[in-house]
């Protein structure tokens, strides 16, 4: 499976966003991470519905739609109506994770799941079988800009095996603290798909975004 570097518009210019989306896809970026709070499941707020709407008009990146928000089954059609290739909800967030993933699914828009670093990697066995990501949070979410939690690497390199159990094709992605310079500890931990932010729109957002890929 291809390794996927997914640039993080939390991070980006918002007044400028779907332009400095463009400059990470002329780089070579195939997909942008877009991170949904509602100051309730995480602290901050950040965007809903109507500006993935928007972006999707100005963008044909794959659009991986991380929704940091309690119940999540309550909008998680509304996402997909949005423009999102894959929605990927909290395991902590939602009681019918099931029904979540089946409302999803029907929409034929990708599933992920994703845990917070201080959840159990065991929470993620169960639906393996029916979803397309897992996402490992290596920060603890709501927040740009943190540091990478050393703990967690053990958890990637846990969901990897459970994913290569399975025999699918179930993409790792790992978001949280994910620099140029530690970028190769979640790659041999067994991650193929990279989420950074600051690291990317942090200066020059071109550079950034070719070195990480020369990395991947």
């Amino acid at each position: 499976m291809k390794n996927i570097l997914a640039p993080s518009i939390l991070s980006a210019d918002f007044a400028k966003l779907g332009e400095q989306m463009k400059i990470t896809q002329d780089a070579g970026a195939t997909w942008a991470h877009i991170d949904v709070m509602d100051g309730m499941f995480v602290p901050s707020l950040t965007i809903g519905m109507p500006v993935v709407k928007s972006l999707r008009k100005a963008s044909d990146l794959f659009f991986d739609v991380h929704l940091m928000i309690n119940e999540p089954k309550r909008y998680v059609e509304e996402f997909c109506d949005a423009g999102s290739d894959m929605v990927t909800f909290h395991l902590e967030a939602e009681e019918d994770i099931d029904g979540t993933i089946d409302l999803i699914k029907n929409k034929g828009v990708q599933v992920g799941i994703t845990i917070k670093p201080k959840t159990d990697t065991e929470a993620i066995r169960p639906y393996l079988d029916r979803v397309d990501m897992v996402l490992i949070m290596t920060v603890e979410p709501g927040f740009g800009g943190q540091s990478y939690i050393d703990a967690c690497t053990e958890k990637i390199v846990a969901a990897r095996k459970m994913i290569d159990a399975t025999g699918r094709d179930i993409r790792l992605e790992v978001d949280g603290g994910i620099k140029l310079d530690n970028v190769h500890v979640v790659l041999d931990a067994g991650a193929d798909t990279i989420v950074a932010g600051s690291a990317i729109y942090g200066g020059d957002i071109a550079a950034n975004t070719r070195a990480f890929l020369e990395r991947l």
